[in-house]
């Protein structure tokens, strides 16, 4: 039975989506060059509000143990607010993604036919620990003509509750700031917003596997899936030992607590000579704990940190560790690495290591994931690096977007019908 507290709560939330829902529809009358002029305004008062901002980040790293992965996400200093505030400036140069006629053409009866792209509407964010999402994502709604309903974590409550701020101050001068809503950070908040189908047109959950896996089964709004990343690298049996030593490093330690970060090693039992020379910096530098298969166990042993080096049991592998933790697996093939990727993989990011072209066609053929790799890096999984500008996320599923989502993901379409008193027989 609902209390009153959370009557009240509900109540509050759902007249607060109503106001993002009329808000929204002012946005269609504002031109590119106003909504680069608000992006150039907010990056501008993020730096010159810095102490602020990290003062409030400060009171929500104060209440996380260091050594929870989500540590790293939460965490704001000088250099990613001044990133934070390039990106900015970088979403506000991208050419704008509406209005952009996507067909045209004339029926015989006359009729002029049109299809252009168009804002999705009122875009909700349900998201964990990452106050950079918070910029992200306004400065991708608003670019793409998009109203925003934030719902970060209790973990980011201070933090969010700054940004947002500042990105209020800047929308309250042109009377806008009702187009970006943060809702309450308790867990309560989130149940009204998944069922606010008359206010709100899309909801992306950015975070874990746990918080997409409720999102999806508890929203009558539609939903894309983004986030979770369970990702593997196959070093094949025609391999080059120097390539792989440099991806899969780079793929693990780059930033251990994003999705696109290295889960699962597979390797062809053939190349199993190789291991601990793929590993050793990730043992002698970045201090990786490795769970091995008994294979790989035997051929690690006295050659990589005991300490960091476990057996390997079953959960072990589809597991997105978050941290500085990884998995390996001997396989006898590349099929038997490609149908362990099918069983474990969340679709995100998958990677083959080889000098096989047929192996390579095999493996980008088959691999059914948002992006497939040869003999790269999967932390390349990123809407900047992709030259797309600041991302909403990585889409791991197949309807309307896959991969990482930007300006144009974030639009729909509409047709227009011109006619001179045609009428249907």
């Amino acid at each position: 039975m609902m209390t009153t507290e959370t009557a009240n709560l509900e109540k509050e939330i759902l007249n607060s989506l109503q106001e993002v829902q009329q808000a929204s529809r002012k946005l269609v009358s504002l031109t590119d060059a106003d909504i680069n002029a608000i992006l150039h305004e907010v990056a501008d008062l993020a730096l010159s509000e810095a102490d602020y901002i990290l003062t409030e980040n400060e009171k929500d790293l104060a209440r996380m143990d260091l050594n929870n992965p989500k540590h790293d996400r939460l965490l704001l200093n000088e250099k990613r607010l001044q990133d934070i505030a390039k990106d900015l400036r970088k979403v506000a140069e991208l050419p704008s993604p509406l209005q952009v006629t996507l067909e045209e053409r004339s029926l015989d009866n006359g009729l002029a036919l049109k299809r252009i792209s168009v804002p999705l509407g009122v875009i909700g964010i349900v998201f964990e620990s990452r106050p950079n999402v918070t910029f992200d994502v306004f400065a991708l709604c608003l670019k793409s003509g998009n109203a925003t309903v934030l719902k970060g974590s209790r973990d980011a409550h201070y933090s969010n509750l700054a940004i947002v701020d500042l990105i209020h101050r800047v929308l309250a001068r042109r009377g806008l700031q009702h187009v970006c809503y943060l809702a309450p950070s308790q867990r309560e908040a989130l149940p009204p917003i998944l069922n606010a189908d008359r206010f709100v047109d899309i909801i992306i959950p950015r975070g874990s596997q746990g918080l997409i896996d409720f999102v999806r089964a508890n929203a009558r709004v539609p939903v894309i899936e983004t986030g979770a990343g369970i990702v593997h690298t196959y070093y094949d049996q025609t391999a080059d030992q120097e390539k792989g030593m440099a991806i899969i490093e780079n793929a693990k330690s780059r930033r251990v607590s994003v999705c696109n970060a290295l889960d699962t090693l597979l390797i062809h039992q053939d190349r199993m000579s190789d291991l601990p020379a793929l590993l050793q910096r990730l043992g002698e530098v970045h201090h990786c704990e490795v769970f091995a298969d008994s294979p790989a166990y035997q051929q690690l042993k006295d050659h990589y940190p005991d300490d960091l080096l476990h057996a390997a049991q079953s959960k072990d592998f589809g597991t997105e560790f978050l941290s500085m933790k990884m998995s390996v697996k001997t396989v006898a093939s590349l099929d038997e690495a490609i149908e362990h990727i099918a069983r474990h993989s969340s679709r995100h990011s998958e990677a083959i290591i080889t000098e096989d072209p047929a192996a390579m066609q095999q493996f980008l053929n088959q691999v059914d994931a948002a992006v497939v790799y040869v003999n790269t890096s999967t932390a390349f999984t990123d809407g900047a690096q992709f030259g797309l500008g600041a991302e909403i996320g990585i889409s791991t599923q197949k309807l309307h977007a896959r991969g990482p989502m930007a300006l144009r993901e974030l639009t729909s379409y509409k047709w227009l019908v011109v006619g001179d008193g045609q009428v249907r027989k």
